[in-house]
Parts: C-alpha cells; structure tokens; sequence
C-alpha cells in the first residue's frame, strides 16, 4: 500500500484503539499499577527478549549457510541488535529490516542480504501463522466473531503467500511480462533477489522454522513473565494458546501494534479471569519492556561503527 494511504491508515486505527481503551481505564490507574510491579519478573522478560535476539540470529545464520555465505555469527548477533533497535523506532515495523539488509551488504552481496533477510522474517511468520492456526480451534469462549476470521484470513493468506515466495515458480511463470526491474526472470533485482531466496534452500528453511518455534515459544515466555510482575495468576499453557492469536492480530496496520495490542489483550485473557484494566496494563507493561530492550542496539550500532572506522 502507498505510504500517503498506509501511514494515515495506521494512524487512524491507533487513535481509534487508544480512544476505545480510554473508554474503560484511565491512565493513571494504569500507572499507578506499574509502579506496583515485581521487578524480578521484569528483568526475566528483559532477559527472555535479549536472549531472543541471539536465537533469532542463529536463524538468519542458517539461511546465509544455505547460500553459501559465512558471515560470523558474532556479527549476525550485532547486526540484530542494531536493526532491534530500528524496528522499534522507525515508524515502519520492517525498518530494522532494512537496517539489517545494509549492515549485512557489507560482507555478502546486497541481494544474498536482502533475500536472506527477507526469508528470515517470512519464516518467523510461517511459524507464527501455524501456531495461530492450531490455537485458534482452542481458542477462549467468547472470542468474537470477526476477530477469529481475521486471524483465520492472515494465517491461511500468510502461508499460502508465503509458501509461493519460497517456491517462486509460479511467480516467475506468471509474472514474465511485467516490466523491467520488476520483473521475476532475467537480471533484474526482483529477479535477484528470488534467486536469493530460492537458492537458501528448503532445508535450511526448515531449520529456520525450528529456530521460529523456539522463538515463539520463548515470546510466550516473556509475555508471562510480565504477567506474573503484574501478579496475574494465568498459566504459562494459556499463553501458549492465546499469544500466537494476538501476535498474527498484531499484523493489522497499526504505529507499533498500539492501540491493535490493547484491546485485542483485555478479550483474550477475560476467559482467564483477567480484568480488562489488568490486560490493558499487561499489554502496555509487554509493550514499554520491548523498546527498552530494543535500546541495547543503540551502543552497539555505536560501537559498532567506531570499531569499522578504527580498523
């Protein structure tokens, strides 16, 4: 979608999120609450997410391994947390991304970074797809209508698309008569860059896979860690099963998933006895302990780069 359309759009469902969530809790008594927290399970979730990071750089390392390409793994930690740090402070989600694209151009070539990249997120998602798709029959009574087709349309959509990309036959079958650089076939850069994701293999992609559902598994991990700094008494199993559904929720445009996050929250743990105003603050309290976790990437994009110039 064009920005001037995407980045209104965004913006609106964001205001009209925080508006409905006003409507039931205030900000102070939402404050107040955080204040009030277990700091130890704090730190867990800070832990859980920088780990995380580690354990997602080790997937992108299997794709490079696929293709041939040897970047350090060192590097590959560094590099994610400086693109961490753009995802959570760019206006666009897929900003790291990019980040990470360039960083990564500086020792394989930009189209092997690119699609390596790109197949490293499309795999997370894969795998977020899958577990939403297997919680959603479990999902909790009461769970309204249009929210379960909504994830039930992303997930299916997702792989569907998702899997077609990783094939790219039929792309480069049905997509020759578009023009130039847009082009699936020849030397183009969407040609290249096809080249780049279907050369990273399906074994390696399934690799990634795993490493996702480690991932998954772990997000789960933090989002009860922060539960239980709030003192919710939810079991780690029903996260299991209602974390993969707000996640691939959490795909409608939003600025940051705000707004989206906090309401969809308050319906999925209601079934769990959770108040709306404990949800709302659980998926504000998930939400501030990400961007300060993505801070860590600020010194090491710092040291990273004096550490380039210097040598």
């Amino acid at each position: 979608m064009p920005k001037y359309l995407s980045n209104p759009l965004k913006l609106l469902i964001t205001l009209v999120g925080v508006y409905l969530v006003l409507q039931n809790v205030t900000i102070a008594d939402i404050v107040e609450t955080l204040t009030e927290v277990n700091w130890f399970w704090v730190v867990v979730a800070v832990i859980l997410m920088t780990v995380s990071l580690v354990v997602r750089a080790y997937r992108w390392r299997l794709l490079l391994v696929g293709v041939g390409s040897h970047i350090s793994f060192p590097r590959l930690i560094t590099i994610y947390f400086i693109g961490n740090f753009f995802n959570a402070f760019l206006p666009s989600g897929f900003g790291g991304d990019v980040v990470r694209v360039v960083e990564a151009a500086r020792d394989v070539p930009t189209d092997i970074a690119a699609g390596t990249v790109l197949v490293d997120r499309l795999t997370g998602l894969l795998t977020l797809f899958v577990m939403g798709l297997v919680g959603l029959p479990f999902r909790p009574a009461g769970f309204p209508a249009a929210q379960t087709w909504l994830v039930l349309i992303l997930s299916v959509g997702g792989l569907m698309g998702g899997y077609l990309l990783l094939d790219g036959r039929l792309i480069q079958r049905y997509g020759r008569w578009l023009p130039g650089k847009l082009s699936p076939v020849g030397d183009g850069p969407l040609a290249k860059l096809l080249k780049a994701i279907q050369a990273c293999g399906w074994r390696a992609v399934w690799g990634a896979m795993g490493v996702s559902v480690l991932f998954n598994l772990m997000l789960v991990a933090w989002w009860a860690a922060c539960g239980r700094a709030l003192d919710l008494d939810v079991s780690y199993g029903y996260y299991l099963l209602v974390i993969p559904i707000l996640s691939v929720a959490l795909l409608v445009p939003s600025v940051g998933g705000i707004g989206v996050r906090e309401n969809m929250t308050p319906l999925l743990f209601a079934p769990a006895g959770v108040s709306f105003h404990a949800a709302v603050t659980l998926a504000i309290l998930t939400f501030l302990i990400m961007r300060l976790t993505s801070l860590l990437g600020a010194p090491v994009y710092l040291w990273s780069n004096l550490r380039q110039r210097s040598s």
